[in-house]
């Protein structure tokens, strides 16, 4: 099976073109551009190196979220559009799964971490494939307390570590370990590997963005409806 795989979800921009047994193509962008502008030219170029066409996809992966609400939004839309015109179906990726694997074999617990801003963390915890604690949107105090029953050494992994690195130290002490920078963000080849790992596919319509918490824009509105009416 050979699939194209997108991730938005973050800071990075990635794509790759992969099966069971390589990695045929795998490009990551972090550079002023935005999602929307690095990632047709990426996934266009991804196809082009690995010697293919998307019509030989089987399938196109897609990092769903949690994440960036614009950049979840982006990559998620391109999947769709992309399944439709070409009939493939689809494979829905968690950002948080996918960032766990990203950060390779680790002999303890995998803490990955998407900055949500005002000092919260979208956060999860595995140990090797298996998870210990679902994606939530928590305050990050909220989140070491939760982690720490789990184990005795934690990576924290994900572009929440440059925000919080300094917080998470004074807290965990020696406990907590800081993936690299090479290896702290979502590659899209580790998505790809969860997407072929999993039975099932959904069509085009059926994708969907994962948010854990209504978009500003959904809460000012509601905000302002609130006002009007009060």
């Amino acid at each position: 099976m050979t699939i194209l795989v997108i991730d938005t979800s973050g800071p990075v921009c990635g794509t790759a073109v992969m099966n069971e047994r390589t990695v045929l193509c795998e490009l990551t962008a972090q550079n002023r551009n935005t999602h929307s502008a690095s990632l047709m030219p990426m996934v266009e170029a991804a196809l082009s190196f690995a010697g293919t066409e998307l019509k030989n996809m089987d399938a196109i992966a897609a990092v769903t979220g949690p994440g960036s609400f614009t950049g979840v939004r982006i990559g998620v839309a391109t999947a769709k559009g992309l399944a439709q015109g070409a009939g493939l179906p689809c494979i829905a990726v968690d950002a948080l799964e996918a960032l766990s694997r990203s950060a390779g074999h680790f002999d303890g617990v995998i803490c990955p971490i998407q900055d949500a801003r005002a000092g919260q963390v979208y956060g999860a915890a595995f140990r090797g494939k298996e998870r210990l604690l679902p994606d939530e949107p928590l305050k990050l105090g909220e989140y070491l307390e939760k982690v720490r029953p789990l184990g005795n050494r934690f990576l924290f992994t994900g572009d929440g570590v440059p925000v919080h690195r300094e917080a998470i130290a004074a807290e965990m002490g020696d406990k907590a370990v800081f993936a690299e920078p090479w290896l702290g963000y979502l590659r899209p080849s580790a998505a790809g590997s969860i997407a072929l790992e999993k039975p099932e596919t959904v069509d085009y319509l059926t994708l969907q963005a994962t948010y854990l918490r209504p978009p500003n824009a959904q809460k000012n509105k509601k905000l302002l409806e609130a006002m009007q009416h009060g």
